[in-house]
């Protein structure tokens, strides 16, 4: 079996980002594609095949594919961004995946980012909020449940994403910030808190027995290393974009 990260290039206009609890801050973008680079090398290095979609300049979000769809053993499928200016991305994300999976679209008035999407085991716990709507995550469910997968709703409104306060650090493990979600949506995991001055912490990407995660997050960092091995990668720029490990590719197994 192959792990493939789909994954798309920095564009010229990721300064002009959707933003929606940071403030807008300069981007360099330069850096920020230096450090994609380093990231999709750490991806690699777990044996990851790096597989690009097209780059999309004009679309300031594209690099952030993660939210595009959601990909499955069985199908993908293809969200609706709850940002409307990132709706075009699905096109060429689409023509990816479809090489790999059976695709599903959602549709109208369905609203759904990938990164309010967890899945842990055949649970996909799904996050509404600014992002994500009730539609989008009964769509989203119509699909995969016939595949043997429940979906059951978390709110989220402290942060962008579910992802962005809760990932899977191991099997049966999770890293949360309990400031951002209710630890008590998952009880049948141990919990591993982010440390208090690191409140982004949350967000790290799993392969295998190893947690990709920022290297700004030393702390939190240290009590994953109970669970995982880390590998630490520097994000700082994509972080200004309310970026994260998870937002920056999309994994499929073939």
């Amino acid at each position: 079996m192959r792990m493939l990260a789909v994954t798309r290039p920095v564009p010229r206009s990721l300064r002009d980002c959707e933003l929606t609890h940071l403030q807008r801050v300069p981007v360099d973008v330069a850096l920020a594609r230096a450090q994609h680079a380093e990231y999709e090398r750490a991806l690699t290095s777990l044996g990851c095949e790096i597989v690009h979609v097209p780059a999309a300049d004009e679309l300031p979000d594209s690099v952030f594919v993660e939210d595009i769809a959601i990909v499955l053993d069985e199908i993908a499928v293809i969200t609706r961004p709850g940002a409307r200016s990132r709706r075009p991305e699905t096109v060429d994300v689409a023509a990816t995946l479809g090489a790999f999976r059976q695709l599903q679209f959602l549709s109208e008035p369905a609203t759904l980012d990938g990164g309010d999407v967890l899945r842990l085991g055949r649970v996909l716990y799904v996050g509404l909020g600014t992002r994500t709507n009730a539609a989008g995550a009964q769509q989203l469910a119509d699909f995969i449940s016939p595949c043997g997968y429940e979906v059951r709703e978390v709110p989220v409104d402290a942060c962008l994403h579910l992802k962005s306060a809760v990932t899977e650090v191991a099997p049966g493990v999770v890293v949360i910030n309990p400031e951002w979600v209710n630890g008590q949506m998952f009880p049948d995991h141990a919990i591993i808190e982010v440390d208090p001055s690191e409140p982004a912490a949350a967000n790290v990407l799993r392969i295998g027995g190893t947690v990709v995660s920022p290297a700004a997050h030393p702390l939190t960092n240290a009590r994953l290393s109970s669970a995982a091995r880390v590998r630490t990668v520097d994000v700082s720029e994509l972080a200004k974009a309310e970026g994260a490990v998870t937002c920056c590719c999309l994994l499929v197994t073939v």
